[in-house]
């Protein structure tokens, strides 16, 4: 094992960002944009990542955008970050996301999500991060499940990549004949 002066333990970058979700961040129906959510998952994927690497990063991918739940006007809403994984250059922060009614108490997981960051140096270059300590088993449990996911991901775009190069839209028509859809060519 590699001596610790080149890790920091998950709970180093450990970030929590809460927001209070006004009039101007819902739609129509008093719901809050998905856009919105998504911004301050990036904001404090950005703030975990940057506190572990030391160094400015930026956003690579974004896993799992499942909204579970709506958030209203009036929630408070509470972004919880961990680093769970660190490659060379890069960092997945695993954001769990909850919406608390403040007048009821209710409390609601609304999402969970995955960004993988890559952190920059001076030269504006991918650079190192340091290692990570996994403090508990659950940091053990996410950090095994961020290595399945990214060997799950990069099948999923070797599988696509190898089915848009042999589909031949001509030999597929009969796959939409029970869809949704209507052809017009």
């Amino acid at each position: 094992m590699t001596d610790n002066n080149n890790f920091r333990p998950v709970s180093y970058s450990r970030t929590t960002l809460t927001e209070l979700m006004i009039p101007s961040y819902a739609n129509f129906g008093g719901k809050i944009h998905g856009g919105i959510l998504l911004s301050l998952m990036d904001k404090v994927a950005y703030a975990c990542a940057s506190k572990h690497a030391g160094n400015y990063c930026v956003t690579v991918t974004v896993e799992g955008v499942h909204f579970l739940q709506p958030v209203e006007v009036g929630d408070l809403v509470s972004l919880k970050a961990s680093v769970n994984y660190v490659g060379n250059t890069s960092l997945m922060v695993g954001i769990r996301v909850i919406a608390e009614n403040v007048k009821t108490g209710k409390v609601k997981h609304t999402n969970t999500s995955y960004f993988t960051m890559v952190a920059k140096g001076d030269d504006d270059k991918p650079t190192q991060v340091p290692g990570l300590i996994l403090e508990t088993r659950e940091d053990g449990r996410r950090f095994l499940e961020a290595i399945k996911r990214r060997e799950l991901s990069r099948r999923y775009e070797t599988e696509l990549a190898n089915s848009k190069t042999i589909l031949q839209v001509e030999d597929a028509l009969h796959l939409l004949q029970q869809e949704r859809c209507k052809i017009a060519f």
